[in-house]
Order: C-alpha cells, then structure tokens, then sequence
C-alpha cells in the first residue's frame, strides 16, 4: 500500500500484476503521481520490494486479494500465460481487466473474449496515444496508395521476447483489413529474394533499451511515402493504461480496445 495514497480514499483503485516488470513498475509509479488513482492490489510472481511504497504480494494470493480489496479495476504487463489466467480471476471476482500483453495465441485470445463475457476486458498492443494517430494514418494511406508496396520495420529493446511486436501485428492488420491485394506477411529476406505480389515485408530488429519504434513505408509511383512513431519512455504507455483503466472501470461485460477509450474523449486495441 502507497504511503502517499490511501486506496480506500482513492477514486479508481487499481491492482496491477507483473508489478516487478518494466511496466509493472511504470504503471505503479505513474498512479503515484495522479491524483485520484491508487494502487490496492500490487502482485508479482516473484519476491519483490515495495515499488514507489507499494507493497508487492505473491501472484498466487491474487484471488484471495481482489475478493478481500475489491479493486475497481487490474491492469495487466505480463506474458500471456500469465495474462490469461489473471483474466480468469478478474471473471470470477467481478473486476474489470486492462490489459497490454502481447504475443497470445488465438486460444489465449479466445479465453480473454470467454472472460469478456463477465467482466469488462480492455486488451491493446500499445497505449500510446501517437500509436493509435500511426495507426489511423497508416489506414488512410494505405487505402489511398493502391498498388503501393509496404514495408514494416520495428525496434525494441533486447529483452523483448515476440517478434514481430504486438503492435506492429496491429499495424500488419490495419493494412491487409484496407488493402486486398496484400496478404502475405515475409518476415526479413535472405538470399534470392525479390517482392513478389501479395507482400508485405516485416523486420524485427532487437537492440539495447530501446522503448519502441515503428516505421511504415509505403512506396511505389516513383515515391516513398514513411510514417513512423518513436516511444522515448515507457510511461507513456503507463499513462494510457491509466487512463484505459479510468475509462473501463464502470462499463459492462465486454470486449473492448483502446480507440474505444480515445473515440469516447478519454485517453487504439
């Protein structure tokens, strides 16, 4: 518990998992410093000290933890094992679930929708709000360039575990959902090999700590045209999961994302 904040007074109280991780911690920090949000619930697989004065529990005590503190709301930076089964225990304790974990399988999707149905569930592949902007012109562009090659280029930092990033596979979405004649994703090239019709060229590239770039280049008539987004901190991330959290806390059972949040005046999925 903050000793800053009393999550009884607060007007959203939160848990957070993965409170250990990188934005585990991002998450708990930025709540420290906004007014109106606590952190009731603060859980990590592994022992770990207070963060920004939160004690952090067990992940096996969750269940007994959002019973006894009754949290409006989780947020969830995880694996999606883990992501999964914190879904399962917001659907039976009745709390809405924020998540950003990426890399889940179509069967991991399928249990997060199945605890949809009881519960308010909120899940992107990016919370920056100048990622949902990308992702909108990306839409447009693609849809008025027909014809236009385009490539995908993302970087992380090294310990990023899916490749190609969850936000880039949002971004690989929103091209194919506009544009028909790509539909085959080449993941870098080596060797003999030239574009071929129906591609979309996808590189993954892991380095140091970086937070998170996403370059699109669409080219073709003689032109190239780039649009590209760099993330220079994770909280920025924090922050939209914050207010993704704001948002959801009082809808009812159901899939959501984050341009839900953005297209109703709150802080894309």
């Amino acid at each position: 518990m903050s000793d800053s904040a009393d999550p009884t007074a607060a007007g959203l109280r939160i848990a957070v998992t993965g409170a250990g991780g990188r934005m585990g911690r991002e998450v708990i920090e930025a709540a420290a410093d906004r007014d109106g949000v606590a952190v009731a619930v603060a859980v990590n697989r592994t022992a770990t000290d207070p963060v920004a004065g939160v004690a952090v529990e067990d992940a096996d005590r969750l269940d007994d933890l959002l019973a006894s503190e009754a949290p409006d709301v989780l947020v969830d930076f995880t694996g999606p094992d883990s992501a999964v089964a914190y879904a399962e225990a917001c659907a039976d304790a009745g709390v809405p679930l924020v998540t950003g974990t990426t890399g889940f399988t179509d069967a991991q999707v399928d249990a997060l929708r199945a605890a949809s149905d009881a519960v308010p569930v909120l899940k992107a592949s990016n919370f920056a709000r100048g990622v949902a902007a990308l992702r909108r012109a990306v839409r447009e562009a693609a849809a008025a360039l027909p014809g236009y090659d385009v490539e995908l280029t993302e970087t992380h930092h090294s310990g990023k575990r899916d490749a190609p990033s969850g936000t880039a596979k949002s971004i690989l979405d929103d091209v194919e959902r506009v544009r028909d004649d790509l539909d085959e994703r080449v993941h870098g090239r080596e060797g003999d090999a030239p574009r071929e019709s129906g591609e979309i060229g996808v590189h993954a590239r892991r380095a140091g700590d970086v937070t998170g770039e996403h370059e699109v280049m669409l080219a073709g008539n003689r032109e190239t045209l780039e649009l590209t987004h760099r993330a220079g901190d994770r909280g920025v991330f924090a922050e939209g999961a914050l207010d993704a959290a704001a948002w959801l806390a009082d809808r009812d059972p159901g899939w959501y994302g984050f341009d839900d949040v953005l297209d109703a005046g709150g802080a894309d999925g």
